[in-house]
């Protein structure tokens, strides 16, 4: 179950999904038509997230398909984000998190590179998120769907190796406003505005399955 507070953001979210355009939905269901297939097959599907640097973006949305999945009770789905290069979870992503509700806490890797223990419920396993190329383990190699969130990855990779399909699915880098007055509001509004669409994802697979 999720803590109070991420649940009712999550409600908010799901209520302002009208405000999707429906270009962008058509984009989206692609990577619902996807997970529904999987989940059909009696798969678990995987999605890696991948943005260029693995430090904002892709996380946001590695993390948001997780909690869309146990938001709509789906049965598991296996999340990953990574990058065409390793840097870190920006620790202004992880404080957009963190004003949330997510509970958050630093649990080994390096200075530069630390690894982070991620809960949304007590009745979870830790997610652990770090920086990454998107094929390190542990993410998968093949039979994934590979969600690219900012153009620079896109462009930057033709071919994602073993992946099963490819979905473009860009977003404003909120980096842009690092060091800024706006700094904390765009961070909020990227979490937000992922954390809908990915919700919308989720919520049209389970509408496909009847649950």
């Amino acid at each position: 179950m999720l803590y109070p507070a991420i649940k009712s953001y999550v409600d908010q979210l799901v209520a302002d999904m009208g405000d999707i355009s429906d270009e962008r939905k058509k984009t989206l269901s692609q990577l619902s038509d996807y997970i529904t297939q999987r989940y059909r097959e009696g798969a678990t599907p995987s999605v890696t997230v991948i943005c260029t640097h693995n430090s904002r973006r892709s996380h946001m949305g590695q993390l948001w398909l997780a909690i869309g999945a146990e938001y709509y009770s789906l049965p598991a789905i296996e999340t990953y984000s990574g990058g065409t290069e390793a840097t870190a979870f920006n620790p202004r992503a992880v404080a957009a998190f963190e004003r949330i509700g997510l509970n958050i806490d630093i649990d080994g890797g390096s200075e530069a590179n630390p690894h982070y223990r991620i809960r949304w419920s007590d009745d979870m396993t830790s997610y652990v998120a770090y920086s990454k190329k998107y094929g390190d383990p542990p993410n998968p190699q093949q039979d994934y769907a590979a969600v690219m969130v900012c153009t620079s990855a896109d462009a930057g990779c033709p071919i994602v190796f073993g992946s099963s399909v490819r979905v473009s699915i860009p977003y404003e880098d909120p980096k842009a406003y690092d060091d800024t007055d706006l700094e904390g509001a765009m961070y909020d509004e990227r979490a937000q505005q992922i954390g809908t669409e990915m919700l919308y994802v989720m919520s049209e697979v389970k509408a496909a399955l009847g649950e």
